[in-house]
């Protein structure tokens, strides 16, 4: 089984902002193969289905982001998902808007929803799924830009990144993490 965790944060409030594109990635996919996220346990929404013959796990955390690893670790167990079969998929900062980079392992970069992840699993070494928000131009606090909209004007930058992470997840169903990342960080 293959896990696909999306961190944003819940409710209509946060639902077209920078730190919600994990979510918009899940939804991405669930549209792409007509799925719901029809269940909810450990504080997560979550959808169990078939991808081909992959059975895949489809995780919306709805702890909050700085909470993300409470929901992520219990529901893991519960399907007895194994750490190299679950990748994350969160906003960066470091990454321009519409750009993605696929890691194996890594720290959290100050992202507070990895840190949980980090904190929760025992461990870094899981997938990862870095979608680009790019950097303010205007002096602001990082928690207001993060948790603001994106602009008009990258709306298609927006999207395409979405579509792109949701390729690489269907990759990663056929084929190593590795020849996915060699793919898709050009």
């Amino acid at each position: 089984m293959k896990c696909i965790v999306g961190l944003g944060n819940p409710g209509k409030k946060y639902s077209v902002t920078r730190h919600n594109i994990g979510f918009m990635v899940v939804d991405e996919l669930l549209q792409r193969h007509s799925f719901d996220l029809n269940k909810t346990k450990f504080n997560g929404k979550y959808a169990l289905e078939h991808i081909g013959t992959q059975k895949v796990l489809f995780l919306q955390p709805q702890t909050y982001m700085n909470l993300s690893g409470e929901s992520i670790r219990p529901l893991m167990d519960y399907y007895d998902v194994a750490t190299e079969d679950v990748v994350v998929v969160y906003d960066d900062l470091d990454l321009p808007t519409g750009k993605i980079r696929l890691r194996q392992k890594g720290g959290p970069g100050g992202h507070n929803g990895i840190k949980s992840t980090i904190s929760h699993l025992g461990t870094k070494e899981f997938k990862r799924i870095r979608i680009g928000v790019g950097r303010p131009d205007t002096p602001q606090p990082v928690i207001d830009y993060v948790l603001g909209s994106f602009p008009k004007e990258e709306a298609g930058d927006v999207q395409n990144s979405i579509e792109k992470a949701a390729d690489a997840f269907e990759a990663w169903l056929e084929k190593p993490f590795l020849e996915v990342m060699n793919e898709f960080n050009q």
